[in-house]
């Protein structure tokens, strides 16, 4: 009996880890991926975040210095690095096929494992399920989502539409634009 699961070990189960641990909880975490890092193992090259390492500390210790805006690599590291500092309990690869709660505790089922706890967090993020929009109508290009974006070389000579004025597009459309790409940005507001 485990007083939490923690399905995802991305920034905010790492973070629930963190706190889990400091209250001395009995728990886990079941992350999908082979290793540290979450969905930065799957960006496209160029991606930063979008603020300096100080503003993007998980608790407990701060990002180590990075001049400019950190990498992925940067970031996988830092969260490879926490896991080990807090020796958090994770497993991995776990896929979670089906979460149930019988009134009284909540029964977590990957593959043939069943592992029972009064608490579960889901922190699994929305990178492994995009949403990709349907438009209805006739369209004879290709649309993406940014989580497979594979940089700009595959935009030459194209024109590009980028929709959304969230990180990823306004990293995105600087790039294609930055490439030389005829690109378009597209956004609710001004």
């Amino acid at each position: 009996m485990l007083d939490c699961i923690v399905i995802g070990a991305g920034q905010a189960g790492l973070a629930v880890g963190y706190y889990l641990r400091k209250k001395g909880l009995e728990f886990v975490l079941l992350d999908a991926e082979s290793g540290p890092g979450a969905a930065w193992r799957h960006t496209w090259p160029s991606l930063t975040l979008f603020s300096n390492a100080t503003s993007s500390n998980l608790p407990g210790w701060p990002m180590p210095h990075y001049e400019g805006f950190p990498p992925a690599s940067h970031v996988i590291d830092y969260f490879a690095r926490y896991e080990q500092r807090y020796e958090l309990p994770i497993r991995r690869p776990v896929t979670v096929d089906e979460v149930t709660h019988d009134g009284a505790y909540f029964h977590v089922y990957a593959g043939e494992e069943k592992l029972t706890s009064r608490t579960v967090v889901a922190a699994t993020g929305t990178w492994s399920a995009p949403f990709i929009p349907y438009y209805p109508g006739n369209f004879g290009g290709r649309q993406w989502h940014s989580a497979f974006y594979p940089g700009p070389a595959d935009f030459a000579e194209s024109t590009v539409a980028v929709v959304g004025a969230a990180n990823s597009g306004a990293q995105i459309a600087a790039e294609l634009l930055l490439s030389g790409v005829e690109t378009t940005w597209y956004t609710r507001s001004s």
